[in-house]
């Protein structure tokens, strides 16, 4: 069988996380072939990938959202949309009406037109949106919209056009452009179409648009239905829809999606390779707690520092390890540094990317201070070493480390978003107390042995795939 995965902002360019769990899809399940459709946030990162691909990836689609910048289109022209058409661009620019994606599709696929730019340089489109603007935007000057609601859409149609190569089973491994993109192929080739989400993708993005300072006040609220529209193309077209625990379930309904679609499958980790691995030398007074984290805002390192701060105070022989990549980001980890400095923070690593199981043998504890997630492979990594953890209340966080009435106890502490504070305080628990520690570190391991096995998950997406895509269909259609 021949499988498409579409990935935004993550395989194979960034380690850890959803990259993670793509690569070890793609590499415990040797008897398909996998194309990556990867779409990227700069072009500059073309062909920089992080890992060492599988040997059954057969294709590399690489697709980037800044190309936008670097097409033109004919001012002026007119296409004839029909009322039906206008109404349908209405829709996704925020009339409030559902958009139908399959008609967009043809739209924005269609020859009548050498490119996307050459529509949103339209007579048409600046119809479309005057009307809009007449409705909704009535103080918000004009050229500040189009410009605006041009360089937000641009990138979407674009990406509609691009060629997508044909494959057996496509799966998104988020909404958003992954998401549009699925449905894109289930549409050109009527083939079966799986969503898995990790986070909610689109809260994300609220999240994001809420703090920046890019998009100004009044176009915050357009630049947020925007993106659940896009989520709404996923949830919509896809006929499997796979989420990791039941409060993004909850979520998923709650945004529209049909519940009937929605299966759980936890993410999961090998246990069996985190046994042997380097201990913490008991007669060690040194404290080291780690953080198995990218350095970028979603991961909130500054609130992670600011609570070291606080621990260090309190516990004087305590160092910190932040373990992962920086690159991702740089004006975010120049930001981090500096706060280091201005805290005059002693003792704080940053490894940059590493070989993880080569250092999380060495911690007493580790934390985490996201403001999002979905089930973090850092946390059942943690687990799996029978390390205790601090971390925010965010998706499954509180799941993975307290358990749902399953009896084994709890495998870290709990603190708000953002409160440094009760982060800093329940760390100081942990570093005191060594007998705690263990005991926790003891129910971590029992719980993701028990409830978080990597190979349930292999197990269950490759009857997934069998479900949807027909054995070896792929094979035998390419030979006959």
């Amino acid at each position: 069988m021949r499988i498409c995965i579409v990935a935004e902002g993550s395989y194979p360019y960034i380690t850890g996380g959803v990259s993670s769990w793509i690569h070890n899809i793609i590499a415990q399940m040797p008897e398909h072939e996998f194309i990556i459709y990867s779409i990227g946030a700069q072009s500059k990162q073309a062909g920089k990938f992080k890992y060492q691909l599988p040997v059954n990836v057969v294709e590399v689609k690489e697709t980037f959202l800044d190309s936008y910048l670097d097409e033109e289109g004919k001012w002026g022209s007119r296409f004839r949309l029909s009322s039906l058409q206008k109404q349908n661009l209405q829709a996704l620019l925020g009339s409030g009406e559902d958009v139908n994606w399959n008609n967009l599709f043809k739209l924005l696929r269609s020859s009548n037109f050498q490119n996307a730019a050459d529509f949103l340089s339209s007579k048409d489109f600046f119809d479309i949106l005057e009307e809009i603007c007449s409705k909704k935007y009535k103080l918000i000057p004009f050229t500040e919209m189009f410009w605006t609601v041009r360089s937000m859409i641009l990138p979407l149609f674009l990406t509609i056009r691009n060629d997508i190569p044909e494959a057996d089973v496509y799966h998104s491994v988020s909404t958003g452009y992954a998401g549009v993109v699925g449905a894109l192929a289930k549409h050109l080739y009527n083939k079966p179409l799986i969503l898995t989400e990790h986070g909610i993708y689109s809260r994300e993005r609220e999240e994001e648009i809420i703090k920046a300072d890019w998009v100004k006040g009044y176009f915050k609220d357009m630049w947020i239905e925007y993106f659940y529209k896009l989520s709404s193309c996923a949830y919509q077209e896809s006929d499997q829809i796979i989420t990791l625990f039941n409060r993004n379930k909850e979520i998923q309904v709650e945004l529209g999606c049909d519940i009937n679609k929605i299966k759980v499958i936890p993410n999961g980790v090998h246990s069996a390779e985190y046994v042997n691995i380097e201990t913490v030398n008991k007669n060690d007074t040194v404290i080291r707690i780690g953080a198995i984290v990218r350095v970028v805002p979603i991961k909130d390192i500054k609130t992670m520092l600011q609570s070291f701060a606080l621990i260090k105070r309190e516990i004087p022989q305590a160092e910190f390890c932040i373990m992962g990549p920086y690159e991702e980001d740089e004006q975010y980890y120049e930001e981090c540094l500096q706060l280091v400095e201005t805290l005059s923070l002693e003792d704080v690593t940053f490894t940059g990317s590493i070989q993880v199981k080569e250092y999380l043998g060495r911690m007493d504890l580790l934390m985490l201070t996201s403001i999002s997630e979905g089930q973090p492979l850092a946390i059942l990594e943690g687990m799996a070493s029978s390390k205790p953890f601090v971390s925010t209340n965010v998706g499954s966080c509180k799941e993975l480390l307290e358990g749902i009435e399953d009896g084994i106890g709890p495998a870290g502490l709990i603190a708000p978003v953002m409160h440094y504070e009760k982060l800093a305080l329940a760390a100081i628990q942990l570093c005191k107390d060594q007998q705690l520690r263990m005991e926790m570190g003891r129910n971590a391991f029992l719980r993701v042995q028990k409830y978080y096995r990597q190979k349930d998950v292999i197990e269950s997406y490759r009857a997934l795939y069998q479900s949807l895509g027909g054995g070896q269909q792929w094979r035998e259609s390419a030979s006959s």
